[in-house]
């Protein structure tokens, strides 16, 4: 059997006495795209912060190819972050560097080393996900929301990851720029040969995405499979929140974000 490229086991964490991952068992397959559905405080971003090592777990395994990642520390965990590009849901810029140095700081730390060909790279990058050069030497303030968000996505890709993840990536978009911002992502995925691991809500961003689809309910992963059979999934909490019944949200205690 193929090692799946990131796999999760009893995945556990509570704040205080709730319980907000309660055991999640999920394994992503090198290539796919997965994602990640479930109502408002379910723990979806709990759960992608824990992966990323911005939460410590309570309990439970992240293995990264095989390699364990709860725990690790040093030059290790960093060769580990490297495999990983990171897409933010309010897209995370640094405001006090221009569009270049953002798109490059993976590759730099943000220091100001090989200025030329770093700003010539993320020139590069930015024509990826369809901005002009010129766009290289302003600041974030200065950009529209959807702007922001390619300019976030060229920052994810530049170092050439082996996994990307995407934290509500078209929040905050109207539907033309969340389409479009969609189509960047499966392209750039897809040219990478990445794999990709997205949590949103958003159900037309997912079926413009997603290879396959699992629910987060309860603090556990209650459903999972193809996108193809989202809409007929047999699963009633899947069903009520393709269908949007109101009232009818399998969330729990509101998780933190």
């Amino acid at each position: 059997m193929t090692t799946p490229r990131l796999a999760l086991r009893g995945l556990r964490k509570a704040f205080g006495r709730r319980e907000v991952l309660a055991g999640v068992d999920l394994d992503v397959r090198a290539g796919e795209s997965l994602v990640v559905i479930g109502a408002s405080g379910t723990g979806k971003s709990v759960l992608l912060k824990c992966i990323l090592g911005l939460l410590r777990p309570d309990s439970g395994s992240i293995r990264l190819d095989g390699e364990e990642l709860v725990g690790l520390s040093g030059p290790r965990l960093e060769a580990a972050r490297a495999r990983i590009g990171m897409l933010f849901q309010g897209s995370a810029l640094f405001d006090s560097l221009p569009v270049w140095r953002n798109v490059t700081f993976a590759l730099t730390s943000g220091r100001s080393v090989r200025g030329r060909e770093m700003k010539a790279r993320a020139i590069a990058e930015l024509a990826r996900v369809g901005l002009a050069p010129e766009v290289a030497d302003l600041r974030p303030a200065a950009l529209s929301g959807g702007m922001q968000k390619r300019v976030a996505l060229a920052r994810a890709i530049c170092a050439r990851p082996d996994i990307l993840f995407f934290d509500e990536p078209t929040t905050g978009l109207d539907p033309v720029m969340a389409g479009q911002i969609d189509r960047l992502i499966r392209e750039q995925v897809s040219a990478l040969g990445a794999t990709a691991l997205s949590i949103t809500h958003d159900l037309e961003s997912v079926r413009r995405v997603a290879d396959r689809v699992a629910m987060l309910a309860g603090g556990r992963i209650v459903w999972e499979g193809p996108v193809g059979v989202l809409d007929c999934s047999g699963h009633p909490l899947v069903e009520r929140f393709v269908r949007g019944r109101a009232g009818d949200s399998p969330v729990g205690a509101e998780a933190p974000a």
